[in-house]
Order: structure tokens, then C-alpha cells, then sequence
């Protein structure tokens, strides 16, 4: 098995988030308004629902979070499609500013560190990026890290079996694994780490 190193600095890693977020709010201020009805690749999800779940952090207090979390007894998931719907109606230059904001750029998941952060913000900026067929918004090195980090969990973040799979990442000789190659860039082998389907309907297989 090849690829980058896993070892990369944290400041590094929140360079890469910050970068990532303002890459994805320059992206969508300047595509037309109707791309943030655009379905991505969260099933369900407009870019406007990804926008509202990334930002929770710029706009939720912990206090509010906790209410959130009580309010959804305890599950992420229905919080986050609650959040979601609820604040994607919100001003598209309000969901703008949140992508800016160094809150949000400094936040980490609870447990997750600058690798969860970083993590969470290049997997959800692909989630847009490959759906409309547009190159990543975050780093090249940002894309890899989290290709090196997904790779080394063995599918087990969001559940995907590798077994038997050869990852190859197209303009590069890195791979991961062996067995049936799956080639793509770099940015579409995170998505498909991510449990999530390309628009060419690729899909890795679930445990």
C-alpha cells in the first residue's frame, strides 16, 4: 500500500480547513443563485442544506447545541437534518459569512481534533464540488490527508468495505489496498470513502 504521509502538522491541518471553507464560500458567491438548489451528494441535502450543516459552528453557542442535541433526543443525525432544513432557508450572504467566520475555521469536533475539523470540511466541500462537476475547493495536500486518513480507518468512519478493493488515485502512482481496482481523483476517492454515490453512479460497497 502507497500514499502521503498521515503525519502533518495541526497548524497545517487548520490552515487547510480555513482555506477549504473560503474557497467553498467563493465558489458559491460567485455561481449563480440557482446552484444553491443544486442537489449534492448528501442524499436529500441542496447545497444550501451543507452549507447550514457545516456553519452550526459559527452559529450555535454550545448552550444552543445542547438544547439542539436534548430537542433531538440525543441523535446526531436527526439534529443535523433538523439544523439543516431549518437554517438553510437563511440568507444565502448570511450562510456566506458563516463560511468566513474564524469560529468556524477554529471549531473541532468533540474527540475529532484538527484532523476531524479538517476531515468534516473537505468531505462536505466535495459533497458540492462533485456533484456540479467542479474542481475541489479545498488544497490538493488538504484532499490527500483526508484520503490517507479515511484509507487508514479501513472504511470503518462511514462503514464502507474495502475488502477486496483496490483504491488508485488517477495522475499519481499512490494506491490503497488490493484487489478490484477503483481509479478516480483524489477528491472522488474520498467521496466514495465517504459512503457517498458519484454522479457517474460509482458506489463503494457497505459492511
Amino acid at each position: 500500500m502507497t500514499g502521503t504521509s498521515n503525519h502533518v502538522d495541526e497548524q497545517l491541518l487548520q490552515r487547510w480547513t480555513a482555506a477549504t471553507y473560503d474557497g467553498l464560500a467563493d465558489l458559491l458567491a460567485d455561481a449563480p443563485a440557482d446552484v444553491w438548489d443544486t442537489s449534492t451528494l448528501c442524499a436529500g441535502w441542496q447545497a444550501r442544506h451543507v452549507v447550514a450543516h457545516v456553519t452550526m459552528p459559527a452559529r450555535l453557542t454550545p448552550e444552543q447545541f445542547g438544547a439542539e442535541m436534548a430537542a433531538a433526543g440525543g441523535d446526531f443525525g436527526v439534529l443535523s437534518d433538523t439544523v439543516a432544513a431549518r437554517d438553510a432557508t437563511l440568507p444565502t450572504t448570511e450562510l456566506l459569512s458563516a463560511l468566513r467566520s474564524p469560529a468556524l475555521h477554529a471549531w473541532q469536533p468533540p474527540g475529532g481534533g484538527a484532523m476531524g475539523a479538517l476531515s468534516h470540511a473537505v468531505i462536505h466541500s466535495l459533497d458540492v464540488t462533485v456533484a456540479l462537476g467542479r474542481p475541489p475547493v479545498a488544497p490538493p495536500g488538504a484532499i490527500s490527508a483526508v484520503l490517507d486518513h479515511l484509507v487508514a480507518a479501513e472504511g470503518a468512519f462511514f462503514g464502507v468495505d474495502l475488502t477486496g478493493i483496490r483504491l488508485e488515485a488517477t495522475g499519481s502512482a499512490h494506491t490503497w489496498g488490493d484487489g478490484e481496482p477503483t481509479r478516480a481523483d483524489t477528491g472522488a476517492l474520498v467521496a466514495l470513502l465517504s459512503a457517498r454515490t458519484l454522479p457517474d453512479g460509482r458506489a463503494l460497497p457497505r459492511r
